[in-house]
């Protein structure tokens, strides 16, 4: 197994705000906030809370199918706005990665995960493989597994091909804010090559699991950098998204395609699931509303900036 560093932890406040501003009031409003960061072996946090204004008449904590934490809420009384600001410290501490040569080859894992009569998967291949299938933002083409093999050389160490595949994505393909939005389809971003973080998991997530690989789509923050001689901004940061595989007698190893690099003490991890469906921080239904504005401010603070960030009492004081 893959394991944790013993380099110190590098430390973050965080901050999440959504603010919905509606046209017209909302009479009923039905929620799951996945805010709250899983627990793992790299990471900590600590004094997380959760302010929703205005003040739920139901607010259960529970976990969804894929083990993340989820608010479940409900507002019964009329408004016309909804804030959710979810606020804790988290440590991050540098992961360990296998040496490349000790990871199977890419050909057996798939062999270990495919179908085949009367063969007893492991507990761990078990899981893996709801991952190995399509779901509303993946998909499982031809054409995407032929783009893919080109990082897949025969009996290529798999994560010698995940990485490759990573540099692929990230050569080729171009960020642009501007080119997809949160419902284009993978298909579409292969085709035109440009998008952003949550298209280039989805892409990733295609192209491995269309060549019978395992793996999840994960959500969480990264921390962003400055330009030189600039502060860091109050809510200048956003919701990242990577790709997490899986690895037999290894385990999960996270990589991010937007940067080309393994996932480490600059990712924070809120949530997995098949694609973004099974992550959104916020989600749910509700009655009325009409029209309505969206504000989402992000703040990934390492702990020298915070308390000229967030000012005295510090957050969790």
């Amino acid at each position: 197994m893959h394991g944790v560093s013993t380099e110190s932890p590098a430390r973050y406040y965080v901050s999440h705000e959504t603010r919905y501003g509606y046209g017209e009031p909302v009479r009923l409003s039905r929620q799951l906030v996945r805010l709250r960061p899983r627990r793992r072996p790299f990471q900590r946090t600590t004094d997380f809370k959760l302010t929703i204004s205005p003040d739920p008449d139901s607010h259960t904590e529970t976990e969804d199918a894929f083990g993340n934490p989820v608010t479940a809420i409900c507002i019964d009384e009329s408004h016309s706005a909804l804030s959710v600001h979810a606020g804790y410290w988290a440590e991050v501490t540098p992961r360990l990665l296998p040496d490349e040569s000790s990871t199977p080859p890419w050909e057996e894992v798939r062999a270990r995960l495919a179908y085949r009569a009367g063969r007893i998967p492991t507990p761990a291949d078990l899981e893996a493989t709801r991952y190995l299938f399509e779901s509303p933002r993946v998909r499982n083409k031809r054409t995407i597994a032929r783009w893919a093999g080109a990082c897949f050389a025969p009996r290529a160490p798999l994560l010698t091909a995940v990485r490759s595949l990573a540099e692929r994505i990230h050569r080729e393909m171009v960020f642009d804010p501007t080119a997809t939005t949160v419902s284009t389809p993978v298909t579409e971003v292969f085709a035109r090559r440009r998008g952003v973080c949550q298209d280039f998991a989805h892409f990733m997530l295609s192209c491995l699991r269309s060549l019978g690989l395992a793996a999840r789509y994960v959500s969480g923050y990264l921390l962003t950098h400055p330009p030189p001689g600039r502060p860091r901004l109050l809510g200048a940061d956003a919701s990242h998204a990577w790709v997490s595989v899986y690895f037999p007698d290894h385990g999960w190893i996270d990589i991010d395609p937007t940067n080309a690099l393994f996932a480490g003490p600059e990712h924070i991890t809120i949530a997995w699931g098949r694609d973004y469906e099974d992550t959104a921080p916020l989600r749910g239904v509700l009655l009325g509303g009409g029209p309505h504005t969206l504000h989402i401010a992000v703040t990934v603070a390492p702990e020298p900036d915070v308390p000229r960030l967030f000012g005295p009492p510090l957050p969790g004081a």
